[in-house]
């Protein structure tokens, strides 16, 4: 027999095994003897109280064996299939890529950067160097931007797709069990790349094709059909459709559009900075105590206000993380965040970005459709420029960016390259620095402590979203481009890992509904 229950605990007694089993026996009115197992369905915390609870939706089974969480997929041999071309093997490419070998279809890859194992190499290279590979880096590669960057699964988007589906993949290929029922899952960068990589050898294993250093130079296009791509290296790729998800950062394939008339849009995007807050000053204004019990995790935070007509919100929080570099060229610096599975770092960082919308941008109307690229590359540069060199980023305490302050000295910070001290509010765009300053208050106006001296802010944050859209029919098709398949966050469809790969994902169920109608 199988009973389905919600509970409210104690954070070490959702921890404990026994103890558990002995509080849903009491509910239950039957003996803690009588329970095979207890499987989790959800659980969240509730923090709201002086006393932080676990809520928990469980499934208990009672004289019956539990039923296996881990879904099976029919990932069949598509060797000799209809190829679909893929650009790029971000989590769009790569979910992409998975469902079509679903539907019997053939996913022939191009990616730009390396393997998962040769760009952790890079990686490291540019964090002992300070120095940028342009085509392999945090953002160019297999798995994308998201393989370094965390890997929080959480979405609101959950009226574009099948979420638990996404989260069910990520299972299926090494992805540990608290992702299927944690409110705010997450996975880790230590254990995302080894995920990507199982994920890239099912492709292969499959039948399908990835080709690395492959970065596309020309789309070809006959009669208003897209028919292939061209890489640097010569090498041509033709096929039956083709899937664009090249992520937000290949600002060249925007380029490629706009020097062959395809349509491409300017869109609202967002732009600002990474702020980082001691773990334990976050842990005690969320839990309400000096010190977090050891059963809870390290704290988090959602925070957004509206502050002169723009939306103004944290975004890719990292309790427990790093501040990482994020730029793909050598003169800019772009800053981003990334945690363990552990989330065990002394520091918490988060993105605090502001709504900019085109209309903000009156001084780069010139570049048409590519007015939010160029000022996107610009704020970019001036960090650079502000910076202490290579991939050093420029910094500055939060009490002293809120009061318009320099600062003489910096708190310790979890950005291995090292931090420059500047002053941000006066290179940053008054209509970025303004917006911040302000909601800056209102966000220790609900988190009494957030500004503080032990905090610091650094540049940028601008890549949070893409400021173009390639956009699409209800088809999924470029609206004048037959066989183009605008797709994830590059794309302007998409704004994370999970609501990218379910872009990725509905994009190839209407790819073989086309092709086989």
């Amino acid at each position: 027999m199988q009973h389905k229950i919600k509970i409210t605990v104690q954070p070490q007694e959702a921890a404990n095994g026994e103890a558990l089993k002995k509080i849903v026996a009491r509910q239950l009115q039957i003996s803690a003897a009588d329970i095979n197992d207890i499987q989790i369905e959800k659980k969240s915390i509730d923090a709201r109280h002086r006393q932080p609870k676990i809520n928990l939706q469980i499934n208990v089974f009672c004289g019956e064996k539990s039923t296996p969480q881990k879904a099976d997929f029919h990932y069949q041999n598509v060797t000799s299939k209809p190829e679909i071309l893929i650009i790029g093997l971000g989590p769009a490419g790569l979910f992409a890529a998975l469902r079509l070998i679903e539907l019997g279809f053939k996913p022939v890859i191009v990616e730009r950067g390396k393997d998962v194992s040769q760009r952790k190499k890079d990686v490291a290279a540019m964090i002992r160097n300070k120095t940028i590979n342009a085509e392999s880096n945090y953002c160019y590669g297999a798995g994308g931007a998201g393989t370094f960057s965390d890997g929080k699964l959480y979405t609101r988007s959950n009226k574009r797709g099948n979420v638990s589906g996404v989260l069910q993949r990520f299972h299926f290929h090494g992805a540990q069990d608290e992702i299927l029922y944690e409110a705010h899952p997450h996975i880790g960068t230590d254990k995302l790349p080894e995920i990507v990589k199982n994920m890239s050898q099912t492709i292969t294993d499959c039948g399908g094709e990835i080709y690395y250093n492959s970065k596309v130079t020309d789309i070809i296009i006959a009669d208003g059909k897209a028919e292939g791509v061209k890489c640097a290296d010569g090498n041509v790729y033709k096929a039956k459709a083709i899937v664009l998800a090249c992520g937000h950062s290949a600002h060249d394939i925007y380029k490629i559009l706009q020097q062959k008339n395809i349509k491409i849009e300017s869109k609202n995007f967002a732009v600002g900075v990474r702020v980082e807050h001691p773990q334990m000053l976050i842990d005690s204004i969320q839990y309400h105590s000096k010190t977090r019990n050891e059963f809870l995790p390290a704290a988090s935070y959602f925070l957004s206000a509206q502050v002169a007509e723009r939306g103004v919100y944290s975004f890719c929080m990292c309790p427990g993380g790093y501040i990482v570099p994020a730029s793909t060229s050598a003169d800019a610096i772009v800053v981003n965040g990334m945690s363990s599975s552990q989330r065990h770092t002394e520091f918490a960082n988060s993105g605090i970005v502001v709504e900019t919308r085109t209309e903000d941008l009156k001084e780069f109307e010139k570049y048409k459709n590519l007015c939010g690229l160029k000022f996107q590359q610009q704020i970019e540069n001036n960090a650079f420029t502000h910076g202490g060199g290579g991939q050093i980023a420029p910094a500055q305490r939060l009490t002293d960016f809120v009061n318009s302050k320099y600062s003489s000295n910096l708190p310790k910070s979890s950005y291995i390259i090292g931090l420059q001290t500047s002053p941000l509010h006066e290179w940053l765009p008054e209509l970025i620095t303004k917006r911040l300053q302000n909601a800056f208050k209102i966000f220790d106006s609900k988190m009494r402590g957030f500004i503080t001296a032990e905090a610091l802010i650094a540049g940028v944050e601008s890549r949070s979203s893409s400021p173009l859209r390639i956009p699409r029919n209800d088809d999924m098709q470029h609206v004048e481009i037959e066989g183009l398949y605008p797709c994830g966050e590059g794309s302007g469809y998409a704004g994370g890992i999970t609501s990218s790969a379910m872009d990725g994902e509905n994009c190839a169920e209407k790819i073989a509904k086309n092709i086989c109608h």
